[in-house]
C-alpha cells in the first residue's frame, strides 16, 4: 500500500500534534546524540550502550584533536556570517529487532493514552501500519513487521539533534520517521540531511578549539606615544591545527578531519589615535610560518613590517590591543572526499600601556 506524498505530510502533522501531546517522541533525537571529547587534543571512545530499556544506541559522534572539552562548541568563528553548522541530521539508530522492541512499545504507550482521538490517533495507527503493514507513500516504502526479516543487514536512521544549536526550531526539523538504509548503501536521496563526511566536517569546524596565541610586542606591556611598537608571532606559536569527527556504527563507518591554517593577522589598537603597520593593520605570513618581524637591537629607527604607533598617552587606564588570526580551514573525509570550509577567525585581547615621553630639561 502506498500514499501520496502530501499524504506524507499529513502523517508527519500528527505526529508533531502527538509529540506535542504527550511531552515526547516516537523519534526522539536522545537517542543518537554526540559524544563530547574530553579535553582539548584528547581521543575520545565510541561510547554507545545500552538505555533504560537493554537497546543498543550504535550512531555517536566521536570528537578528537583540537576540539573543545566537554561537547562544547570550541573557539573559532566563520569569517562567513551566512555559513553555520548543520543543526540536524539522520544518522544510524537501531537494528530491525531492537527497533521493532523499541518502537512497538512507543506506539503502544502513545495509542493508550487518555483522550487520544482524531488526527494524532490516525497518525499513530498509520506509523503502526507503516512499520508492520508495509503502508508507505510516494517515495518511501513501507515495512513488513519492522524489516526483522533483515536484521543485521542494515539499520533504521533517524533524526539527531545538534546540541549546540541555539535555535529550537531549526535544531528539531529533522522530523521523518525513522528509515532503512541497508549496510553499504547510501540513504535515500530525500534525507538531504543525512549524516556525510561534509557533515561531519561541520561539526568538526564548529567544535575546533584555536589556540589563544598572544602576540609578542616590543616594548613589552609599555609603550611610548610616537614609539613604533613591534608586533609578531613565531613559527613555533603559530602552527596549523585539526579536529576530527567520527562515526561508528554496524555496517557504516565515516571520518571526517578538519584542518585550520593560519594565514594572517590583523591589529586593532583600541583606539583611533594611533597608526598601524602595514596601513590596513593586516599583517601577513611570512615564508617561514611566522608573522610579523621580531625586534633587535639596531632596529629602532626602522618601521616595523607588523606593529602599532599610539599618538596618545593611555592616560591612567590601558588599551586594548585586538590581535585576531584568520584560519584557512579545509577538510577531507572518507572516501577522498574533501573541500574547503569558510575561513575562521580567534581574536586575543592584550592591555597596552602608553605613556608620553618625558623630557628632562636643565
Amino acid at each position: 500500500m502506498s500514499v501520496t506524498t502530501s499524504r506524507r505530510t499529513a502523517l508527519i502533522t500528527g505526529l508533531a500534534a502527538l509529540t506535542l501531546a504527550l511531552g515526547t517522541s516516537l523519534a526522539d533525537p536522545a537517542y543518537a546524540g554526540e559524544q563530547p571529547s574530553n579535553g582539548q587534543g584528547a581521543d575520545t571512545e565510541q561510547s554507545g550502550g545500552n538505555d533504560k530499556t537493554g537497546i543498543y544506541a550504535a550512531a555517536r559522534i566521536t570528537y578528537s584533536g583540537s576540539v573543545a572539552p566537554n561537547g562544547g562548541t570550541g573557539n573559532v568563528t566563520s569569517a562567513d556570517v551566512d555559513w553555520t553548522p548543520p543543526p540536524c541530521w539522520y544518522a544510524p539508530y537501531l537494528g530491525a529487532k531492537d527497533f521493532k522492541k523499541k518502537m512497538s512499545a512507543e506506539i503502544e504507550e502513545a495509542a493508550s493514552a487518555p483522550g487520544m482521538t482524531g488526527t494524532p490517533a490516525a497518525a499513530i495507527g498509520q506509523t503502526k501500519a507503516h512499520y508492520e503493514d508495509e503502508y508507505g507513500w510516494t517515495d518511501t516504502p513501507g515495512y513488513k513487521d519492522y524489516n526483522v526479516a533483515k536484521d543485521g543487514e542494515g539499520m533504521f536512521w533517524a533524526g539527531v539533534e545538534n546540541p549546540n544549536e541555539p535555535d529550537y526550531l531549526k535544531r528539531n526539523s529533522c522530523t521523518d520517521l525513522p528509515f532503512w538504509v541497508d549496510n553499504g548503501e547510501a540513504p535515500p536521496p530525500q534525507y538531504e540531511e543525512a549524516i556525510t563526511p561534509e557533515i561531519l566536517a561541520a561539526l568538526a569546524y564548529q567544535h575546533m578549539e584555536l589556540p589563544g596565541t598572544e602576540v609578542t610586542l616590543a616594548p613589552a606591556g609599555t609603550t611610548k606615544v610616537n614609539l613604533p611598537t613591534w608586533a609578531w608571532l613565531d613559527k613555533a606559536d603559530f602552527h596549523e591545527v585539526q579536529a576530527t569527527a567520527a562515526i561508528d556504527a554496524p555496517g557504516f563507518t565515516l571520518t571526517a578531519t578538519t584542518t585550520a591554517k593560519p594565514v594572517s593577522l590583523k591589529l586593532e589598537p583600541g583606539t583611533p589615535d594611533a597608526e598601524t603597520y602595514p596601513a590596513s593593520g593586516e599583517c601577513t605570513i611570512n615564508d617561514d610560518g611566522s608573522i610579523g618581524e621580531p625586534y633587535a637591537k639596531g632596529k629602532a629607527d626602522r618601521t616595523p613590517p607588523c606593529g602599532i604607533k599610539y599618538l596618545r598617552s593611555s592616560g591612567d587606564g590601558t588599551f586594548d590591543l585586538q590581535a585576531t588570526i584568520t584560519w584557512e580551514i579545509a577538510w577531507t573525509g572518507t572516501g577522498g572526499a574533501g573541500g574547503d570550509l569558510p575561513d575562521g577567525t580567534f581574536e586575543n585581547a592584550q592591555a597596552v600601556t602608553v605613556q608620553e615621553i618625558q623630557a628632562v630639561n636643565r
